[in-house]
């Protein structure tokens, strides 16, 4: 049988993962990640201004999670019980 200390410690560290998740600095971390992956791709296949080409698919991640929580409330609210 698990103590009370190690649900605890269990419990903190899925808060912990939790907050990660839908933190502003792993979105940053991503997105700045997502746009030096993009810049380097676009440069090495040859399309022009691939830094600023770059900030169509980093834009689209922003947005992406921007957007999410909306509809996660919504499905929350459809389908939770």
């Amino acid at each position: 049988m698990q103590s009370i200390e190690d649900i605890l410690a269990r419990n903190n560290r899925v808060e912990m993962d939790k907050a990660w998740e839908t933190s502003k600095t792993r979105r940053a971390i991503v997105a700045t990640i997502t746009y030096a992956v993009a810049s380097f791709f676009m440069w090495r296949i040859g399309v022009a201004d691939p830094l600023v080409n770059a900030l169509v698919p980093t834009g689209g991640y922003v947005l992406s999670t921007l957007s999410l929580p909306v509809f996660k409330r919504w499905w929350m609210k459809k389908y939770g019980k």
